[in-house]
């Protein structure tokens, strides 16, 4: 059953925002208007459907009384199967709407990307990731900004961390936390065999200051010349920072800018999200097994994914699918993948609603 008096509740407040949108000193107050604005656009959706839902409620209200009608009782009863069946959908679609959202699911996200088992192989394969992932980004129209990485010798990244900026991201990427393993014949391999490699994949929503305060007497933050292969293209003046949070024991490093300002800036912003991370961890340690086990687990210990690049194939572990279309995908196109995920995980939401 629906609650309905709550959607007529959600109905009725979203009539009250359009009124206070009209009122001049909500329109001089920026931040009020903000606040607003984007309240209505969260409660739209649920109030649009519902709308169908109603509509629909009405149209099969007409079709069963036209069964009385011996001239058009056929023509009803094939209606109100047709128009059943759209109220379910409709129905269907309210109960996910009305599922709580993850309040990180609109934050920027810090993606972190490091290779794993396989040597160089596994840092070439981190690099394909984090063009895989920047690929994906630029199709959904979001900003990538890479806030520091560090250069295997044969070529791709030890690590690469980036901040990736714009609509609803950490709703997206948050299924590509994990271990993800890749089967391929590498390049430097003389007799063709295959070998297994491994890159991990951290997605951590960006922390606000508020959201993490951070005492200056709890940070170790030391500064050194920059480093890289060969010294080519790598300031040498003393702008790399490196922050230990003493707490945690965390520690970031940040060499990518030339002005040790910009460095700091962007290690307290990777060390704010790790640390929010980590208290999201603890909160979620808390719950029930089963709370824990909605799309696996999010630890980075976990495989989610494997990519065989002789049979062409991605498997994605946690919800059993199998694409047959590599290339696409190792070229951004995720959509498929993560729209499963996703639908997987409001299943879950919604059995738990119910039970």
């Amino acid at each position: 059953m629906l609650p309905i008096e709550k959607l007529e509740g959600i109905e009725r407040r979203f009539h009250e925002i359009e009124q206070q949108l009209c009122d001049p000193a909500v329109i001089r107050d920026p931040t009020q208007l903000h606040k607003l604005n984007k309240e209505r656009s969260d409660i739209e959706p649920v109030v649009s459907t519902f709308a169908r839902y109603r509509r629909l409620e009405q149209s099969l209200s007409e079709d069963r009384a036209a069964l009385d009608d011996p001239e058009l009782r056929e023509l009803a009863e094939q209606e109100i199967l047709t128009h059943q069946a759209e109220l379910d959908g409709v129905a269907e679609e309210l109960r996910t709407l009305l599922l709580p959202r993850d309040p990180n699911d609109a934050r920027n996200t810090i993606v972190e990307i490091r290779g794993g088992t396989g040597g160089e192989e596994a840092a070439l394969f981190a690099a394909d990731l984090f063009r895989m992932l920047g690929r994906y980004a630029e199709r959904k129209g979001w900003k990538i900004e890479v806030l520091s990485h560090s250069s295997a010798s044969a070529g791709g990244f030890k690590e690469i961390i980036a901040l990736v900026s714009g609509k609803d991201v950490y709703s997206h990427l948050r299924y590509e936390a994990g271990v993800h393993r890749v089967q391929r014949v590498p390049a430097t391999e003389a007799q063709g065999r295959i070998h297994t490699s491994t890159a991990t994949v951290a997605v951590l929503p960006e922390a606000d200051e508020v959201d993490v305060q951070l005492d200056e007497g709890e940070l170790e933050i030391s500064i050194a010349a920059s480093g890289g292969p060969g010294g080519q293209g790598v300031n040498t003046t003393n702008s790399a920072v490196q922050i230990r949070h003493l707490p945690s024991g965390i520690i970031v490093k940040c060499q990518d800018e030339r002005s040790q300002h910009k460095n700091k800036a962007r290690a307290l912003k990777v060390l704010r999200s790790r640390l929010l991370d980590l208290e999201r961890q603890k909160q979620q340690d808390a719950l029930s097994a089963e709370r824990r086990g909605m799309v696996g687990t999010g630890e980075r210990s976990e495989k989610v994914r494997t990519y065989n690049f002789p049979q062409n194939r991605v498997t994605d572990h946690r919800v059993n699918l199998t694409l047959h279309r590599l290339e696409s995908v190792m070229d951004g196109d995720l959509d498929e993948l993560v729209e499963a995920l996703r639908t997987h995980r409001q299943a879950e939401l919604l059995r738990q609603e119910v039970n």
